[in-house]
C-alpha cells in the first residue's frame, strides 16, 4: 500500500495518476477535502481509501503495517502567507509526526521540501546538506521547509530509505484550484486567451531586464517520474533538488505559451506587487548533479516541450492529469 498525502492537490494528485499508471492502485489518499474545487483532480483515479489529513496520523499509527511507501507531499504553499503559526502546524509538526511513524515501523519516505529554502541564492543552489543550516529563505513558507529539513537532519534515527525534495518551480495540469499561486504558466494562457496579452512583472533589479528574471521551471510530469524513480530504485537517502536543472526567463515562458496558442505576441510589464517585492527571487537554477548520481536517468522536459504539452493537451482542453 502506498500513501500519498496532499494526494487532491497539484503535484500529489499527478502523482496519483503516475501511480496508476505504472500498475499501483493500492493508494490512501490524505488531503482536507473539505475543499471541493480539487475534487476533479482525483476523478478516474483508482485509490484505495481517502483519509482526512486529520485523520491520518491516528490511522498511519494504526495501520502502519500495510504501508509500504509514504509521499509525504502536502504542506502548506502560500508564500504570501505570513502567519507563522499556520505553517508550523502543518508544513513542521505534522511533518514531524510523520516522520517519527516512518521511523517507529520503518516505513521509506519522500517528502517535499522546496528551492524556497535558498532564499536569495548567497549560498547558491547545491543541494549541500551541509549548507541547510546557513540558508536564509525569505518567507514564512520557506522558513518552514527549511526548519523541518534542518530538524530531520540532526536526527538519529531514520526510515530505511528516506528523500526530501527541493522542488523548484513546478507547472502543468491539475493546478486549476490554485488561484494566485498557480504557475506563471497557467495565469499566461488565460490572459492570453481573454485578453490577447500577457503582463509580466517588471524587473526591480538593476542586473535584470523587464522579463529577464530567471527561474527554474521543473514540469510536473518529470517531478512525479522522480518520485517512481525514488521509490523504486532507493538509492542514498538525502535531500535533493529538483528542476530542471535549466534557469530560463519569463519571457521564454510568455513567449512559448503564445507559440503554444497558435497567438501573436503582446508582451506588457507591470510592478511587482509590494507585498513580494523584497521577498522576489531574480533567478534560481537546481544543480541537479546529485540527483543525476544517484541514478535517475529519466530526463527532463525543455521548457518548449513542457509548456506545449501542458498548454496544448491540458489547458486548451481543460483536461486533468
Amino acid at each position: 500500500m502506498i500513501v500519498v498525502t496532499g494526494a487532491a492537490g497539484f503535484i500529489g494528485s499527478c502523482l496519483v495518476s503516475r501511480l496508476n499508471q505504472a500498475g499501483f492502485d493500492d493508494i490512501i489518499v490524505v488531503d482536507d477535502f473539505s475543499k471541493k474545487e480539487k475534487d476533479h483532480n482525483l476523478e478516474n483515479k483508482t485509490l484505495q481509501a481517502k483519509i482526512g489529513r486529520n485523520d491520518f496520523i491516528a490511522w498511519l499509527a494504526d495501520f502502519y503495517q500495510e504501508v509500504d511507501f509514504i509521499f509525504h507531499i502536502g504542506a502548506r504553499t502560500d508564500t504570501t502567507e505570513f502567519d507563522k503559526a499556520i505553517f508550523d502546524e502543518l508544513n513542521v509538526n505534522y511533518s514531524k509526526s510523520i516522520w517519527n511513524l516512518c521511523v517507529k515501523h520503518q516505513i521509506p519516505m519522500v517528502y517535499a521540501s522546496s528551492a524556497a529554502t535558498y532564499g536569495l541564492g548567497e549560498f547558491g543552489y547545491d543541494d549541500d546538506e551541509s549548507k541547510i543550516p546557513s540558508l536564509k529563505p525569505l518567507n514564512p513558507y520557506g522558513d518552514s521547509k527549511n526548519d523541518f529539513d534542518n530538524w530531520l537532519l540532526k536526527q538519529t534515527e531514520f526510515p530505511p530509505f528516506w528523500a526530501g525534495l527541493k522542488f523548484f518551480n513546478v507547472y502543468g495540469p491539475n493546478e486549476y484550484h490554485k488561484g494566485r499561486m498557480a504557475s506563471v504558466i497557467f495565469h499566461a494562457f488565460h490572459q492570453i486567451k481573454e485578453k490577447g496579452e500577457m503582463k509580466l512583472f517588471r524587473s526591480h533589479h538593476p542586473n535584470y531586464t523587464d522579463g529577464g528574471q530567471l527561474r527554474d521551471f521543473v514540469y510536473v510530469k518529470d517531478v512525479v517520474e522522480v518520485c517512481l524513480f525514488l521509490m523504486n530504485d532507493r538509492p542514498k537517502s538525502g535531500i535533493y533538488n529538483l528542476g530542471s536543472g535549466k534557469a530560463r526567463t519569463f519571457l521564454d515562458l510568455a513567449k512559448n505559451t503564445f507559440l503554444s496558442l497558435g497567438a501573436e505576441e503582446h508582451i506588457s510589464f507591470i510592478d511587482t506587487p509590494i507585498d513580494i517585492r523584497d521577498k522576489y527571487q531574480y533567478f534560481t537554477e537546481a544543480n541537479m548533479q546529485k540527483m543525476l548520481d544517484a541514478g535517475y536517468q529519466g530526463g527532463f522536459h525543455s521548457l518548449e516541450e513542457g509548456v506545449k504539452d501542458y498548454v496544448q493537451n491540458y489547458l486548451m482542453q481543460e483536461k486533468y492529469y
